[in-house]
């Protein structure tokens, strides 16, 4: 496999994270405006893309390839521990 070919498996393994990271942040901005306005979309993109990502690297050691459901179902929650965290508990510290 070639440099361009690694570029895009490893593009394409971060790319759910990087969609969820992208589009979850937005939609609690949206509905939460009042109480996460003080909350960078950044920041909550980027906790949001980091336990995404971590869960993504997770599956492919437990499972042994990418792209198992389980682990997919597993982003979902740690993108909502990851959102909370980010918007709400750590901000009232």
């Amino acid at each position: 496999m070639g440099a361009v070919d690694t570029f895009w498996h490893v593009l394409n393994f971060f790319g759910p994270a990087a969609g969820l990271a992208l589009i979850v942040p937005s939609l609690a901005k949206a509905l939460w405006r009042r109480d996460l306005k003080s909350v960078r979309w950044i920041r909550l993109a980027a906790f949001v893309f980091v336990a995404c990502a971590a869960v993504s690297i997770a599956g492919l050691v437990v499972f042994g390839h990418d792209g198992k459901m389980a682990t997919y179902a597993a982003m979902v929650g740690v993108c909502a521990l990851a959102l909370w965290w980010a918007g709400f508990v750590s901000r009232s510290r």
